[in-house]
């Protein structure tokens, strides 16, 4: 059973991404195939170089270093909320890649979860 879970909230101000992050994170704990793709808003998770602790909160960029130490196999990130948002690979996390997300994209996974 392999597993996508779909993120397309800010990374600050909701915390359905967080909780989206725990679940990822407990699959991968229990050997199941995982990986995360970022679309819409949820794109923002990627962008390197936050600064949150001017809101008070705590780095997504930091949870999502923790993805490979968990077993999360990949962070996808929608080439098209990267165009919208003005954001070049480069600006992302090293370990996202971008992805068309296309119907195609879905059914390389056995569930699909988004919160």
């Amino acid at each position: 059973m392999n597993v996508l879970i779909v993120i397309d909230r800010a990374p600050y101000g909701d915390w359905s991404g967080r909780e989206s992050l725990d679940m990822a994170f407990s699959l991968a704990a229990f050997d199941k195939p995982v990986a995360l793709l970022f679309r819409g808003a949820g794109i923002n998770w990627l962008r390197h170089g936050q600064l949150p602790e001017d809101i008070g909160q705590k780095s997504g960029e930091r949870n999502l270093a923790a993805a490979p130490i968990f077993g999360v196999s990949d962070l996808l990130a929608d080439q098209q909320a990267a165009s919208d948002y003005r954001l070049t690979l480069d600006q992302l996390l090293p370990a996202a890649s971008l992805v068309e997300v296309r119907p195609e994209l879905y059914r390389q996974y056995d569930h699909v979860i988004s919160l």
